[in-house]
């Protein structure tokens, strides 16, 4: 008895200081990880954004390019801003319309290993169309001795509040170098906008904010430094 109990305390000796060595070794591994991921990061990339309008232009894939500043944290926090410019869309009606362009703020976090890192993120920002029909005034036109009244219309630009949302997978090739894929929601939320059934004026009606999601994927290299 008098040997097993020297036994048991001597094994929960050696466990007790394996546990202390191994959380030790961890810390400082954390502490040199840490210290190793460099602070900046600068890229360019590609990105899709499925745009599901509220109104009639209905759904529409906008592809376009950016960039992205990064500054890390640590090894696991990041703040990060990025923005994209996309080609112009086919369909427009009272809400989208023109060339989309993006800007998103916030903050991503997970964990990096050695090669790859696995993130989630959440940046709040800005959506933007350029080329949002309008109404503007009327017009009064004669037309075989009758007169009619017609909407005009003008292209404009309205922005709408945008949260990011979602996964990020990066790769390390080299201490310098980073390639990215981000798969996420960007749910923008379209305010108060008017609309018009007919060409009569009068017809004209108010319709209620939405907030729609949009899936989005995004691609990108970028350096470290």
């Amino acid at each position: 008895m008098q040997c097993h109990s020297l036994f048991m305390r001597r094994r929960s000796l050696f466990l007790l200081n394996a546990s202390a060595s191994a959380l030790l070794l961890f810390s400082a591994g954390a502490r040199a990880q840490g210290r190793d991921a460099p602070k900046f990061e600068v890229g360019a990339e590609f990105s899709s954004l499925s745009v599901r309008s509220p109104d009639f232009a209905g759904t529409q894939d906008a592809v376009g390019f950016g960039a992205r500043v990064t500054y890390n944290l640590n090894a696991s926090l990041a703040l990060e801003a990025a923005g994209d410019i996309y080609r112009r869309l086919r369909f427009s009606d009272g809400a989208t319309g023109g060339q989309p362009a993006q800007m998103q703020f916030g903050l991503k976090a997970g964990r990096r290993f050695e090669r790859f890192g696995v993130f989630a993120k959440a940046r709040p920002g800005f959506v933007t169309f350029g080329g949002v029909p309008a109404l503007v005034g009327t017009q009064t036109v004669t037309f075989g001795g009758q007169q009619f009244v017609i909407p005009l219309f003008e292209n404009r630009r309205k922005t709408y509040f945008s949260t990011d949302a979602g996964g990020v997978l990066e790769f390390y090739p080299s201490r310098r170098l980073i390639t990215r894929f981000d798969f996420g929601d960007t749910i923008i939320r379209y305010g108060q906008r008017r609309s018009q059934a007919t060409l009569d004026p009068a017809t004209a009606f108010d319709l209620p904010a939405e907030t729609r999601h949009n899936f989005q994927f995004s691609a990108g290299v970028g350096f470290r430094f």
